[in-house]
């Protein structure tokens, strides 16, 4: 006799999710069925403390962008680069911590991931 597959989704699947809102990553942690799960704690804390960092960069660029019209429209435009190119290095990271995550790999960011893995084990 076979064993029947559990239902529901995998720790990888779960994992991936939490990075796509962190509703999803404060829904898997408040969640008993989910939140005794190390791996699925641990990309859940990364990706909340990660949205948090990004809020807060967000918040900055959006109060020091407008005062950098008064330096002239070459530095604006150039901040509005940079701003852009910052952009496509926070979605490429994130689309590299969902790959990791969907492919059983614990990537950890530089400055969260070892704090997001001692809140795995917790």
């Amino acid at each position: 006799m076979s064993n029947p597959q559990k239902a529901g989704l995998s720790d990888n699947t779960i994992g991936a999710l939490a990075y796509f809102t962190p509703l999803l990553a404060f829904f898997f942690l408040s969640i008993r069925r989910y939140n005794k799960r190390p791996y699925v704690r641990f990309h859940a804390w990364q990706s909340l403390v990660l949205n948090a960092f990004l809020f807060l960069f967000g918040c900055v660029l959006y109060f020091v962008l407008p005062f950098t019209a008064l330096l002239g429209p070459r530095v604006l435009w150039g901040l509005v680069c940079l701003a852009g190119l910052v952009g496509l290095a926070v979605f490429l990271l994130w689309l590299w911590c969902v790959v990791s995550a969907l492919n059983g790999r614990r990537f950890r960011l530089p400055i969260i991931g070892d704090w997001a893995d001692e809140q795995a084990y917790r």
